[in-house]
């Protein structure tokens, strides 16, 4: 198992199942605090640098929730233009300076490999929040830890799991991350569903092959979404050359009641790593399905928090600690 303390967090690859076993644990130990059962402040007093280059919602807010959350102090940088990279700061000189400043940073940028540059320079451990297409290992293990929570209600596993990844598959850092973590698994059966253009790069299908897995690679899905898990994605829109070769695939695989009906199982769950897009010309997953019980993608973000919990508890060395800095909840609150 790797060593956490003072790692920096930046692919799933660093992982094996049993680290990845050892989050999923201590993300469930921080339920009571997310839910607000009970307080925890065994971080009152540190700092964290949540440094968002690219445009986000979820996963800057849910960084900074789940380090409050666990007591700690958050500093935000929203933008480029909000920072010296503006003025040709490089990433590891910008990285010096905010990690003298921090115990632990939260990094997203848009260029790939962009925050593994920056960790060089950083004397704290560095979180990646996604950079580019590359990867987003924090969703990958909020994703895993989803599929672990969903598939009990069915008495069921990740090892022998059937899952469709639907979408734009070509430039979805979430399925690409997502797929490293699966191939840590047994007997994973993955259906890869996206137009032919948009389809997983084959490094991905291969390290999936490799690990014994049988994979399925389709554009239609007529007979093709009888599984567990259907994993959509949006068009990536930002990582095209233009909104008009976005637009070429935009609304071509939309989830809604009636195609849910007609070709997944009563138990197929609904997973999603948002935004989604519901604009008419898009409408990838379809308001029609909110009140399916089968659909996680609303306790699937909620998990974000409780996973990026548990992984600044480990890389700061108090996920043994928990227990000691409780306090009673004094306000009202109906979570």
């Amino acid at each position: 198992m790797m060593k956490f303390q003072g790692s920096d967090i930046l692919s799933v690859s660093q992982f094996d199942r049993e680290s990845v076993s050892r989050i999923l644990e201590v993300a469930q130990a921080m339920v009571p605090y997310a839910s607000r059962q009970k307080r925890c402040h065994v971080l009152e007093g540190a700092i964290l640098n949540n440094l968002f280059f690219e445009p986000s919602t979820r996963t800057r807010i849910s960084f900074g929730t789940a380090f409050q959350l666990l007591g700690g102090f958050v500093h935000e940088t929203v933008g480029q233009e909000s920072s010296s990279l503006s003025k040709g700061e490089s990433l590891f000189d910008t990285a010096k300076v905010i990690s003298g400043y921090s115990d632990v940073i939260a990094m997203r940028h848009p260029e790939m490999h962009s925050v593994g540059d920056f960790a060089k320079g950083s004397t704290v451990p560095v979180i990646n929040g996604g950079d580019g297409a590359n990867e987003h290992p924090t969703q990958a293990l909020l994703d895993l830890f989803t599929i672990q929570a969903e598939m009990s209600r069915f008495n069921k596993g990740i090892d022998n799991l059937n899952i469709v990844l639907m979408g734009d598959l070509k430039h979805g850092r979430t399925v690409h991350s997502l797929s490293r973590l699966l191939s840590l698994y047994k007997n994973v059966n993955i259906t890869l569903l996206a137009p032919q253009p948009l389809q997983m790069p084959q490094y991905i299908v291969d390290l999936l092959t490799n690990a014994g897995h049988k994979v399925t690679i389709t554009d239609t899905m007529a007979g093709h979404l009888q599984s567990d898990v259907v994993y959509q994605t949006r068009i990536q829109q930002e990582r095209f050359s233009s909104l008009a070769e976005a637009d070429k695939y935009r609304g071509h695989f939309s989830l809604n009641k009636t195609v849910y009906q007609q070709y997944c199982q009563d138990h197929t769950v609904i997973m999603h790593p948002l935004p989604r897009d519901s604009r008419p010309e898009a409408n990838e997953l379809d308001v029609d399905l909110n009140d399916n019980t089968n659909l996680a993608i609303f306790r699937q973000a909620q998990n974000g928090v409780l996973v990026r919990m548990a992984l600044f508890a480990l890389t700061l060395g108090v996920d043994e600690k928990l227990t000691q800095f409780e306090k009673p909840v004094t306000w009202f609150t109906n979570k």
